[in-house]
């Protein structure tokens, strides 16, 4: 029960976090990379800390404590800078339907770190969903942002992060828990964020922000930033990191909806085509795993 518990959870997590691209491609015209990060992770972690404090959390030990804030700065920092840079050069369906690929990325990790067995089984599923990814990408290049396949391979490299995150994340933050885990990588993500901001002087566009561009940069840092990872993380808390990691598949759905709304973008049948394929992968791979 608590293992399906995980996975509707981390379905809400991934719908938000869908949601959390659209409104990053409504910004990413006035807001570099490290701006659009450090608003998402700055105002997530103002709402984290006093919750995580309010309900006395357990935190990292001294010993793991250089382990989360690693993975913290990989993750918060690394992973969605590039994540940024991906949404500014293609739509948020076709940099999503790129995240989608994450179940399959995480199965892989997680067999390399001997953490799950990768089985012919999975090999095909994997082989089958990224397959019909890059027909589907390639079939509506024609359609979309001149350079739009430079972000979606900036988007597949980035997804390597967020599996590493998923898969060495659940044993740090089982010896935690999974708030206290969230807090410190998210501060230490941020810290890092603020700091090349600051340097890079990405904070000067707040100055011509407009209340629209105000809400949606709220919206990034309460439901796409906190909210939406402390769904993630007591998903990983309670489910393996491949069936969270599943719930992906919601994200390129609720990117193409908002998008559409927010910035005019087409909703593709090759949106369709590539989220079949990414299911059957992911089918093939995860059905009867206790033969596998």
């Amino acid at each position: 029960m608590s293992e399906w518990m995980g996975v509707a959870v981390a379905l809400v997590s991934s719908a938000l976090g869908g949601t959390a691209a659209a409104v990053t491609r409504y910004l990413v015209g006035g807001a570099d990379p490290i701006l659009l990060a450090s608003l998402r992770w700055g105002i997530g972690f103002v709402i984290l800390l006093p919750t995580a404090l309010l309900l006395s959390v357990r935190w990292p030990s001294r010993r793991d404590l250089p382990s989360v804030l690693l993975l913290g700065v990989c993750f918060f920092g690394l992973f969605f800078i590039l994540y940024n840079i991906a949404i500014g050069y293609t739509t948020a369906a076709r940099a999503s339907l790129a995240l989608a690929t994450l179940p399959l990325h995480t199965m892989v990790v997680g067999a390399l770190l001997g953490v799950e067995r990768l089985t012919l089984r999975k090999v095909i599923g994997v082989g089958v969903a990224v397959l019909g990814v890059v027909a589907a990408l390639a079939a509506g290049l024609a359609e979309s942002p001149v350079g739009a396949w430079r972000g979606e391979l900036i988007m597949t490299g980035a997804v390597f992060c967020m599996a590493f995150y998923n898969v060495l994340s659940r044993p740090l933050m089982q010896r935690s828990s999974a708030l206290g885990f969230l807090t410190v990588g998210m501060g230490a993500g941020a810290a890092v964020l603020l700091l090349a901001g600051a340097l890079r002087g990405s904070f000067a566009a707040l100055n011509a922000f407009t209340a629209a561009q105000w809400t949606a940069g709220l919206y990034l840092g309460v439901a796409g930033g906190a909210l939406a990872f402390i769904l993630w993380v007591m998903a990983l808390e309670r489910a393996t990191p491949t069936r969270v990691a599943n719930t992906m598949t919601v994200n390129p759905i609720a990117a193409a909806t908002l998008a559409a709304l927010l910035v005019g973008e087409p909703i593709r049948a090759t949106l369709v085509v590539g989220l079949v394929a990414v299911f059957a992968g992911i089918w093939i791979a995860t059905s009867q795993a206790k033969s596998a």
